[in-house]
């Protein structure tokens, strides 16, 4: 049972920890956005209440 052999899955997991501490995070912050996020206005929205022809 391939459980009970202990060497190849422990190089599998500290190089799994490896990927995930050390190449993930720096590919996670450069990633850029395609739209940059805008500024919202001041302006308020127009809150009249519209007059239904019933």
């Amino acid at each position: 049972m391939p459980q009970l052999n202990p060497p190849p899955w422990f190089y599998i997991l500290i190089f799994s920890c490896l990927v995930f501490i050390l190449i993930i995070p720096h590919k996670v912050v450069a990633h850029t956005y395609p739209n940059p996020p805008t500024s919202k206005t001041t302006e308020s929205p127009n809150t009249e209440s519209s007059t239904w022809p019933w």
